[in-house]
């Protein structure tokens, strides 16, 4: 997974850088909107994406707008949603009741009982079995250059070239963020007399004093990524571990698959995994976590966040995403396993640059389409042009004919209506990308029993698939490619150049950066959803 999970994939520079028929269907545009100016509040913050860009103010779903007008005295039918991820805390009380079980299998004896290839799968299937960490695909390729054309190899040996200069500088640099990140931090804590604090507490710091004030502006810099400090400091230290890596080349010397006994390059060798759908260490189960949680998590419980289709669902927890590049056969197995068991939506928050065995994932969107399955997935978070720039997997071989109409890509938004709607890490392209979603300071479910903000195109991806969950539970006779244009045609659309990665200059007219120029809009996509499927 290239750093979808998070936004820090160039985390060291940017901290360098510090109406029709009967049914009237609503239909919005936005460009009159007045650009809200009132800072957003802690509660909004926490369900942003659920809310209305009409009456909030604010580019969120629809969501609560279409549960209190649409669905609420409506009954729907039970959704699987499969999430190929890097595993998810099924344990979570926000989560487990919504975790789907293999009722065909007898959970610990040992036996395949419903004859699927997968012993004692109970609520999916752990790809990675023991590994958490893995290599990136162009390191896979330098290390194995038969898996691809000599053009390609060139292309991942520059990739690794490049790392190695620019490796030094990084290591200079972060060393020296780290340390300033670290003295900043004390001196936050001392003058609050807190161990924890937030960004409001320091934005009420005044203080003549030098140090104290460039600490304040450190801090606040360190806020905008996302993240609690202890948990920023940890993905700095990645980046120096990374950069050092490279320097000594250790990152072509690991075999981390070899604890998995397989052939990664043989989609016939599927005797491989095991069934802890959490994975060996919890914490690693963080971005799956969150994941399934924008989707499932309980509604109306005040305990946490709230799920898009919540009761409406059940998550297919399957573990085939590490830290790292994920392998071209364990998705296509894993997309296999959740169409063959019952899933209708599939969620991948994950993706890369090269895919040396792309035909096996092409080949399992394809069977997905046969037996009706939309697959939704993140765009990326290279804030890069993917009809110009590889970006895998996806739904097009050449970046302009689609092969499946059953894929579905989403960028990311940005809770703020305005010129910074769209998320300055989203990919983009008229072609590649679909439609927009939220993605930036999304509240859910993390290991532990605990919730955390997370940001991407990540979490952008399951909040559009929530809304396909909703449509395919309350009008189940509409298809996945019905749903797919769904989600696309029934969007706000937004007639306003926006800002265009981190560079404030670069603005592009937001209906050029998707193929529908629009975002997800459950309220609408619900309506548009009841009329067609009247017509069934």
């Amino acid at each position: 997974m290239k750093k979808i999970k998070v936004t820090y994939l160039s985390l060291a520079l940017a901290l360098a850088l510090t109406s029709c028929g009967t049914t009237k269907i609503a239909t919005y545009n936005v460009d009159q909107l007045p650009v809200k100016k009132a800072k957003i509040t802690d509660d909004q913050l926490k369900r942003w994406s659920h809310l209305d860009v009409v009456t909030d103010t604010i580019p969120g779903m629809s969501v609560d707008k279409a549960y209190a007008e649409l669905l609420k005295d409506k009954k729907g039918t039970k959704v699987i949603v499969g999430i190929i991820d890097s595993g998810i805390d099924i344990e979570h009380p926000d989560l487990k009741d919504a975790i789907w079980t293999n009722t065909k299998e007898i959970a610990g004896n040992g036996i395949d009982d419903d004859k699927n290839g997968y012993i004692d799968d109970i609520h999916g299937w752990n790809f990675l079995g023991d590994i958490t960490k893995e290599l990136l695909e162009y390191e896979r390729i330098l290390i194995d250059k038969s898996l691809v054309d000599e053009a390609t190899y060139q292309k991942a040996k520059a990739i690794n070239d490049k790392k190695v200069t620019e490796a030094t500088q990084a290591r200079t640099q972060l060393e020296s963020m780290l340390s300033a990140v670290n003295s900043a931090d004390e001196a936050i804590k001392k003058e609050l007399k807190k161990e924890v604090y937030t960004l409001e507490d320091i934005e009420k710091i005044t203080s003549t004093d030098a140090t104290l004030t460039q600490s304040k502006l450190i801090m606040q810099q360190m806020f905008s990524f996302g993240l609690p400090i202890a948990d920023l400091k940890v993905e700095i230290k990645k980046e120096l571990e990374s950069s050092l890596a490279t320097l000594n080349g250790d990152n072509l010397k690991q075999n981390y698959r070899k604890i998995l006994g397989d052939n990664p390059n043989d989609i016939k060798d599927t005797k491989y995994g095991n069934n802890n759908v959490i994975g060996p260490d919890k914490e690693e189960a963080l971005h799956g976590t969150h994941v399934a949680g924008i989707v499932a998590q309980t509604r109306y419980n005040n305990i946490g966040g709230d799920g898009v289709a919540s009761n409406n669902v059940e998550i297919m927890a399957l573990r085939a995403v590490p830290d790292g590049d994920e392998y071209d056969k364990d998705i296509a197995l894993a997309i296999r396993y959740a169409v063959d068991n019952g899933a209708k939506v599939i969620n991948g928050s994950f993706g890369k640059s090269f895919s040396p065995q792309k035909q096996w994932v092409y080949d399992a969107i394809k069977y997905a389409e046969q037996k009706d399955v939309l697959f939704v997935h993140a765009a990326g978070n290279d804030a890069k042009n993917i009809d110009v720039e590889d970006n895998f997997p996806n739904d097009s071989d050449d970046k302009k004919v689609e092969f499946a109409d059953n894929f579905i890509t989403i960028g990311a938004l940005n809770f703020e209506y305005g010129d910074k709607i769209m998320a300055n890490f989203s990919n983009f392209g008229a072609l590649n990308v679909d439609v927009f979603a939220p993605g930036v300071q999304i509240y859910a479910t993390a290991p532990e029993n605990t919730y955390r903000y997370l940001q991407g195109t990540s979490m952008a991806s399951p909040n559009a698939a929530g809304v396909a969950a909703l449509i395919r539970s309350y009008y189940p006779k509409l298809s996945a490619s019905e749903v797919k244009h769904i989600l696309m045609n029934s969007g706000t659309t937004i007639n306003r150049e926006v800002q265009v990665g981190r560079n404030p200059g670069d603005k592009k007219p937001f209906s050029t950066l998707s193929k529908s120029g629009k975002i997800v809009n459950a309220y609408t996509a619900l309506q548009m959803a009841e009329k067609m499927s009247k017509k069934k």
